[in-house]
Order: structure tokens, then C-alpha cells, then sequence
């Protein structure tokens, strides 16, 4: 059997579309993020677009599934590709090391990465994660963490992030891809918090019942009327930019 020819210097978009099917979280931000971390160079052409080749993209492959299947951190996935670079034999990713103990993680231990790699929309605030696992999660980096806390769009509790704030960070990189500013996104801020008390004085008089399972009521039909709330939201914002886009 012939080999496959090489294919033609790829885009970060292409990169984007060969990754998507194995990885559904994978976004421009967090390609960009694994290479400024240095986990992968792709050449540049002369006006400085990034042309990614077959190698490139075999090793966002071998990132990313290190991150997903053996929950490592980016510094051990470096050091293991840099070895593997010098040409040393390596082991297999999760293989213990001489001189390491004998403890695997627990499954308590596991789940942050595993909610960090899956969609967290359902119970998000069940997340705990640390400020490394929210970066890695959400394909950020600290400069866009920092301003996304600076304007209240992410918050922490103590030293940890709930599943809002990797959604949050998530939507906001990708946001940036078509040219918005974290400073753009204070009027969403501001619009959503405005839904969010207008919801709490709705489901107040539930929250006041003295009567078994008051509280719980309350809470799913404010998960109700914050569903409806987004897709009438939706909806609106589809119409006006219809009118917009039709004249």
C-alpha cells in the first residue's frame, strides 16, 4: 500500500475542523494556548499566518487525549514530549516511573479533569476546579482569567471555580475569535444580572413557604423561567439582526 501523501500546510481552521470529532471541546483558543505554552510550533508564513503540518497535528492530538484520558498536567505532557523529541524512549502515558508509589488516583480525585474535558451546563457550580484546571478546561491564559475577574464575569469561591465560571471563560474565548473584548461583554454582564434578580423576586414567594420542599421548588422553576429566558433572548436577538441583515 502507497503512503498517504502529506497534506498541503493546514490553517488553524483546518487543524480546528480535524480535531472537532475526537475532541469537542477543542476551540482556536486553546490551539493557540497549547502553542504558546510551547507544546507545539507551527511554522509561519512570510505575513505571519500559521501553517500547521501532519506532525503538528498528531501532537495536539497526543495533548489533548493526555489531557482527557490520563488527566495529566501540561507541564508532565512537555516534559514527556521533549524526551520523546530527544529521542528517548519513553513510557507509555499513565505507566508508573521507578521510584513512584503505588497510588492510582481515586475517582474523587479524577473528577475535576474529567468535568474540566466535559460539557458542564448541567450543575455546573458542581464543579470544583483549581485555577490551572479552569485555564486548561476554558483554553485561556492568565491575561484573559485576569480580565474576565477584573470585570466580575468569573468569580471564585476561595481558591476553587465552579462550572459557571469554565462555561463563562469558554464562551468568552470564543467570543474573542470574532473580535470581542472581555470590556464588550460587560453589558451581557450587566443584562444577565438584571434577569437574574428579576427571576428572584418572581420565585420569592415560593422561598417563603414554611412548607417541606419550598426551597427545592423555588429553585427548578428559576431553572425554568432561566431557560425560557434564554431562549426568548435567543429568539430576539435572532429577529433583530434579521431586520438588520435583510435591508
Amino acid at each position: 500500500m502507497n503512503p498517504q501523501p502529506a497534506r498541503s500546510p493546514m490553517t488553524i481552521g483546518d487543524v480546528l475542523g480535524l480535531l472537532r470529532p475526537d475532541f469537542p471541546d477543542i476551540t482556536i483558543s486553546k490551539i493557540r494556548f497549547l502553542e504558546s505554552e510551547g507544546l507545539v510550533e507551527p511554522r509561519r508564513s512570510p505575513s505571519g499566518y500559521r501553517k500547521f503540518g501532519d506532525a503538528d497535528v498528531e501532537r495536539l492530538r497526543f495533548v489533548l487525549a493526555a489531557q482527557r484520558d490520563h488527566y495529566l498536567p501540561l507541564r508532565v505532557i512537555r516534559q514527556h514530549l521533549e524526551a520523546r523529541d530527544r529521542g528517548e524512549t519513553v513510557p507509555p502515558l499513565g505507566a508508573r516511573r521507578p521510584g513512584e508509589d503505588d497510588h492510582r488516583p481515586t475517582v474523587d480525585e479524577r473528577r475535576p479533569r474529567t468535568l474540566v474535558a466535559a460539557d458542564t451546563t448541567a450543575e455546573a457550580p458542581a464543579v470544583h476546579l483549581t485555577r490551572r484546571q479552569l485555564l486548561d478546561g476554558a483554553g485561556i491564559d492568565e491575561a484573559l482569567l485576569a480580565r474576565l475577574e477584573e470585570y466580575g464575569l468569573v468569580r471564585r469561591t476561595g481558591a476553587r471555580y465552579d462550572g459557571d465560571a469554565l462555561n463563562i471563560a469558554r464562551a468568552a474565548a470564543a467570543l474573542g475569535e470574532y473580535g470581542f473584548e472581555v470590556r464588550h461583554l460587560r453589558a451581557v454582564k450587566a443584562a444577565a444580572d438584571r434577569q437574574a434578580g428579576l427571576i428572584e423576586q418572581m420565585v420569592a414567594p415560593q422561598l417563603r413557604r414554611r412548607d417541606r420542599g419550598a426551597h427545592e421548588q423555588a429553585a427548578e422553576t428559576a431553572r425554568e423561567i432561566a431557560a425560557l429566558s434564554v431562549k426568548l433572548h435567543a429568539a430576539l436577538v435572532s429577529a433583530g439582526l434579521r431586520e438588520s441583515l435583510d435591508r
